[in-house]
């Protein structure tokens, strides 16, 4: 870190935004005409996203490998809408010429030719959680623990960002996220979020492979936050609690019972406030249930309160202040990222000046 009494933010090198506030002043209307790409899109949250943001006007592509759902889902909700750009495609985020051919698939849907915001939505738990219930391997050939979880949720998630780099950067008429933009003016978006999980920083018994899968999401959320900036980028990440969905199992529901668990309609709300506002840039949230909850503003602690001037909340900010203070290798690499951006720029402005100064020396020769 910085050195005591001196510290080295970062926020204006990288492009992120200011903290968030929730409920916010984004407006859905700010959808419309955007193309998203949504894996994971037929049932859970992605269902949930797919539902409001095709209301709003959005070009929905969601992707996913139960194809008599997703086929279902996309025709009920063109009907329910009126929106005639909501397509389903079968997309296995396990298998990269299937994640492949569904980026391609949603350029070519896409009204403008485009995409404006990926989601990285598709996941599962480890319902049999072998890895810690190791049987008979003194065999003479055991089998390997199954590790669909972590192909799913990392290696899934891993392929679905590094096709959204490409082909964001990419969209037509888009321009470098900017959290000064007009949102009202604003087109084209070039945005990436991610779906993590309350068990990408807290230990859930019992789900090693998920809670390492959702650790690592998070570890490529705050990594990329860092540098995407160079190819124009925004990245934004939701963290849900134990919510309402098919994800959460018999199991789980039983050892929540008579607790708290977190509402669908609230990961729907926050995921919407990240995906309208091209203003958000380098931002995660943790979304769990309604709680009154009092914040010492000196120590940071959180106390429950039935304090009747206290508004419950359910979404709350994730490493806010990453980039407030930094160590001087961090200093250095982003430096060197905005330098190359700046180079980058000066190169494309003395090829476009060397482009027209040769469109006009041959018009001139009659060439």
């Amino acid at each position: 870190m910085a050195s005591a009494g001196h510290k080295y933010s970062l926020l204006k090198q990288t492009r992120q935004s200011a903290p968030l506030e929730f409920p916010g002043s984004a407006s859905d209307a700010w959808l419309a005409g955007k193309t998203v790409l949504i894996t994971g899109g037929a049932s859970g949250f992605g269902e949930g996203f797919v539902r409001r943001w095709a209301a709003a006007g959005a070009c929905i592509v969601l992707g996913d490998v139960n194809v008599p759902r997703g086929t279902a889902l996309a025709e009920e909700v063109r009907k329910s809408t009126g929106n005639p750009n909501v397509h389903f495609q079968h997309c296995d985020v396990t298998s990269w010429p299937s994640q492949v051919s569904f980026f391609k698939a949603a350029v070519k849907l896409s009204p403008h030719g485009g995409i404006d915001t990926v989601v990285a939505n598709a996941g599962i738990v480890d319902i049999k959680n072998e890895v810690e219930n190791p049987k008979d391997l003194d065999a003479e050939n055991p089998p390997p623990p199954n590790i669909d979880c972590l192909n799913v949720n990392l290696n899934g998630v891993v392929y679905t960002a590094h096709l959204a780099l490409f082909y964001l950067q990419k969209n037509p008429g888009s321009k470098p996220a900017d959290p000064n933009c007009d949102p009202e003016t604003l087109v084209r978006d070039r945005h990436l979020l991610l779906l993590g999980s309350v068990a990408g920083f807290l230990p859930i018994p019992s789900q090693c492979l998920y809670g390492a899968s959702k650790h690592a999401v998070m570890g490529l959320y705050r990594c990329l936050r860092s540098s995407v900036f160079v190819h124009g980028i925004r990245i934004n990440m939701l963290c849900p609690y134990f919510i309402d969905t098919p994800l959460l199992t018999t199991g789980g529901r039983v050892v929540l019972a008579g607790g708290t668990i977190g509402k669908p309609e609230d990961v729907v709300e926050a995921a919407t406030r990240f995906a309208a506002d091209p203003r958000i840039v380098g931002r995660a949230v943790f979304v769990g249930p309604k709680l009154k909850v009092e914040v010492n503003d000196e120590t940071g602690d959180f106390k429950l309160t039935e304090r009747e001037d206290v508004q419950p909340k359910a979404i709350w900010e994730l490493y806010p202040m990453d980039f407030d203070d930094s160590d001087l290798f961090q200093r250095n690499v982003v430096g060197m990222l905005n330098r190359a951006v700046e180079i980058r720029g000066w190169i494309g402005w003395a090829s476009d000046i060397l482009t027209l100064v040769g469109i006009r020396a041959r018009k001139t020769l009659g060439l």
